[in-house]
């Protein structure tokens, strides 16, 4: 059996080739995997589970289905969906996981993150997301009405932008210091993030370590998916 870890599809209804790219994959692929972890900015912009957005409910419907044929589905936040919340996860049957998440992967010790908070050159970046981490400020921004934070979401997605052809161009990349560090922290032999929209496969070695940093691409022009089973992770592109 081969577990699925996916991340950065930032699926939203002006790209319906993306969305439609991802119900094939959980049509097939997925359908056949043991498990499907999904590592973050799932969607382009997530506004709070009563948002009655018809796209975002086929691709609900599609995990739900994928659950319901037994197939686990995990789910962690990134910084474009950080407010799903329970409602999302009754609907859709995901387990929702904190970021970082330390798991054992036929054998391998690994580490799953949405890939941020190893970016801690950005500063700028670091004190946005704490602060949008926060449970008072995300509770002060659920209680606002939904046409007000649909105007809010609009206004950060053209203050910041990460998307088009150079995808990861307004995203800074890690910092090695804090990769290694969480390595260590965390004793694992394999550090598997997204964020970035830099797809590699990284060997590091911290002290007498050996280990594995693996990070997904982004699904702007195709997909992006880690296949592990027994044989180890291994990084594949899905051609659209």
């Amino acid at each position: 059996m081969t577990t699925l870890f996916i991340s950065d599809l930032h699926l939203d209804s002006d790209r319906r080739d993306i969305g439609n790219q991802f119900l094939d994959f959980l049509k097939h692929d997925a359908s056949e995997a043991e498990a499907l972890y999904i590592l973050g900015n799932l969607f382009e912009a997530w506004v709070g589970d009563d948002d009655p957005n018809a796209h975002y409910a086929v691709i609900k419907l599609a995990l739900r289905k994928l659950f319901d044929h037994g197939v686990p589905v995990y789910f962690m936040r990134g910084n474009r969906d950080f407010l799903i919340g329970n409602q999302f996860a009754s609907e859709t049957g995901v387990t929702i996981l904190p970021d970082p998440f330390r798991v054992t992967m036929y054998g391998e010790k690994a580490l799953l993150s949405h890939g941020d908070l190893l970016c801690t050159d950005d500063l700028q970046y670091q004190k946005i997301r704490k602060m949008t981490r926060d449970p008072e400020w995300q509770a002060s921004m659920l209680a606002k009405p939904l046409r007000d934070r649909l105007k809010i979401a609009k206004q950060a997605r053209q203050r910041n932008p990460d998307r088009g052809v150079d995808s990861g161009a307004n995203i800074r990349d890690v910092n090695e210091a804090e990769v290694q560090r969480t390595i260590m922290q965390h004793d694992v032999d394999v550090l598997l993030h997204g964020h970035t929209h830099r797809p590699a496969v990284h060997r590091i070695e911290v002290g007498k370590r050996k280990a594995k940093r693996i990070v997904l691409g982004d699904w702007y022009k195709q997909g992006s998916v880690v296949r592990w089973n027994l044989g180890g992770p291994r990084l594949e592109q899905l051609p659209r």
